[in-house]
């Protein structure tokens, strides 16, 4: 990227904010509409904002054709749109639509947007064609790959994670510590899916799925609905909480080829292109993070994604996690709430609502004992998860290998 548009890019640094989070249960049998549950979990996020129907007046989505409509949720709700636009995407998407809220609203056709994912990636439409409703029809560059076994994201993205191994000597009881952290953090977490920690040799002997994949290795298909409202910064400043201010975000960056597995060098991932935009434009480096949210569909996506937006060196991703320092406790937590892999898949909002929760210093009140006022930062299963003292925290979104999305908030 070149420095001008970097400079230009920095003209948007902390003039949005985040308001509002709010999302439903995450289970397993909903029972319940896509419909019903964006409608809770966006009623959720305006009223987490402190704001009035009137108040929102845009409305982003994402699905993969396993969703409801923004017209119904709004319609619902009772909130009259001056645009929605439905997104088909997954992973990465979350990011990527807070970047172009942040657009809608710079060029004066919205003044508050929300953005939700509902879902119920278990019982209906799973990932891979299975569940009770069909997934996707097959068609585009899936042609290229379902003949050859390639039905899922695990099988597509195996021969990344193989040659990291082979290239830089990972293993996988070092990236098997990206799911030992992530149990440990859902241990304080009383909406996540799995909540008892679990151990490296507990990974390393469940069952395989695909090569260097485990079936501990893997996130959880969830039934839920996610949302969360974006606005200037300007109005943010009579909400309902602290302002949780944008100060750099990049939406589905895809610098490499399509067909991911030829874009060069096998164990690039989207960060590579993405981590220049947003560090520029938001004047930071890693080093300033205080806390991640890095796409945990696999513990690989995870490692891949913390290396490449320069928390470690290139080569070192399976080390670094194997350090304690994404653990509660450590230098940099990585999704205090359990990420996908322990709380639930949401394709990624969940993690910016977490990193929303921490920035706002309220985290504690998701945790056990909160109703009775317990707060401490004792993090030791079962005790509270607020990282003290966040102050910068940075969500790395994940699609394939090739297309990823970054955003960087702070309080």
């Amino acid at each position: 990227m070149s420095p001008a548009d970097i400079h230009a890019a920095s003209r948007m640094r902390d003039r949005y904010a985040i308001v509002g989070v709010g999302e439903t249960a995450y289970s397993r049998a909903s029972g319940r509409s896509t419909r019903a549950l964006g409608v809770e979990a966006v009623r959720a996020a305006i009223l987490d904002a402190g704001l009035d129907p009137g108040d929102i007046d845009g409305m982003l989505s994402y699905h993969s054709n396993d969703s409801t409509p923004s017209p119904a949720i709004a319609a619902d709700l009772g909130l009259r749109l001056n645009t929605y636009a439905d997104v088909i995407g997954g992973g990465s998407s979350t990011e990527g639509l807070i970047t172009y809220a942040t657009g809608l609203i710079e060029v004066g056709l919205c003044r508050g947007v929300v953005v939700f994912r509902a879902m119920n990636g278990y019982s209906e439409v799973r990932i891979g064609g299975t569940g009770a409703r069909a997934a996707t029809p097959v068609r585009g560059l899936e042609l290229a790959d379902r003949p050859y076994g390639m039905l899922s994201a695990g099988q597509r993205f195996a021969p990344a994670f193989m040659r990291h191994m082979y290239e830089y000597g990972t293993t996988s009881a070092q990236v098997a510590h990206v799911k030992v952290a992530h149990s440990k953090h859902a241990a304080s977490n009383p909406k996540a899916l799995l909540k008892t920690p679990v151990t490296i040799e507990e990974v390393l002997a469940s069952r395989w799925v695909v090569k260097p994949l485990h079936l501990l290795d893997c996130c959880l298909e969830t039934d839920n609905a996610t949302a969360l409202v974006v606005t200037s910064a300007a109005r943010a400043r009579d909400g309902r909480h602290r302002p949780v201010y944008v100060m750099a975000a990049a939406g589905r960056v895809n610098k490499a080829r399509p067909d991911f597995l030829y874009q060069g060098r096998l164990t690039t991932v989207a960060g590579a292109h993405a981590r220049d935009l947003v560090f520029g434009a938001a004047g930071i480096g890693p080093e300033d993070v205080d806390l991640t949210g890095a796409y945990d569909a696999f513990t690989f996506t995870a490692m891949l994604q913390l290396e490449e937006y320069g928390f470690c060196p290139k080569g070192q991703g399976g080390a670094y996690v194997a350090s304690g320092a994404i653990e509660l406790g450590g230098r940099r937590p990585n999704n205090t709430s359990g990420g996908h892999l322990c709380e639930g898949y949401t394709h990624g909002m969940s993690m910016v609502i977490e990193n929303v929760r921490q920035l706002r210093g309220l985290a504690d009140d998701y945790c056990p004992g909160a109703a009775e006022g317990i707060h401490t930062h004792d993090h030791r299963p079962g005790r509270c998860r607020q990282v003290k003292d966040a102050r910068i925290a940075m969500n790395m979104g994940w699609a394939t290998p090739a297309t990823g999305s970054a955003l960087i908030l702070r309080r």
